[in-house]
């Protein structure tokens, strides 16, 4: 009796894992023909710069759209710990410092705050981003002068090239 039921079981699982195939299967040719028709009827020939503008377009729109994606998560991040770090130490925590308390700082949810660590890591944290900081301003006062360098010798080839 119970291999009954377990051939019962798996003849069940099979339907559903064919049904599912023959489900797919008719989603896929379905796309396929729905993608013919989108490329052959509604296709508009275009002239050869017509081609180029519309790669352009759909080189450029990525780029674009990356690009103010960056911008959006460089703003969060300053307005989170600050343009050099400065608001690592978190709000709850502060609160929570000035209150008295023995208890820890309430969480939402009763979650883990993984911003939240003991002050010696905090300190730890706040050293290494200063670091990493200054090694930042450091390597880009290099470039600077690297680029400004380099327009010198330019400025001075093009006065030599023109005497």
């Amino acid at each position: 009796m119970t291999t009954n039921n377990g051939h019962h079981q798996a003849s069940s699982q099979q339907q559903q894992s064919s049904w599912f195939i023959r489900s797919y299967q008719r989603f896929h040719q379905s796309h396929e023909q729905l993608k013919h028709r989108v490329h052959t009827a509604w296709r508009v020939p275009l002239p050869p710069w017509g081609r180029a503008v519309m790669g352009f377009v759909y080189f450029s729109l990525p780029v674009v759209g990356g690009y103010a994606v960056m911008q959006w998560a460089i703003s969060k991040s300053v307005e989170s710990i600050g343009e050099r770090g400065e608001k690592l130490k978190l709000v709850d925590q502060q609160e929570h410092e000035t209150s008295g308390k023995d208890s820890p700082p309430p969480t939402l949810g009763g979650g883990v705050k993984l911003a939240e660590s003991d002050p010696r890591t905090q300190e730890n944290n706040k050293k290494m981003l200063e670091a990493f900081f200054r090694k930042e301003r450091k390597r880009r006062r290099k470039q600077e002068k690297e680029r400004l360098r380099m327009l010198q010798e330019q400025a001075g080839m093009s006065s030599v090239s023109s005497s």
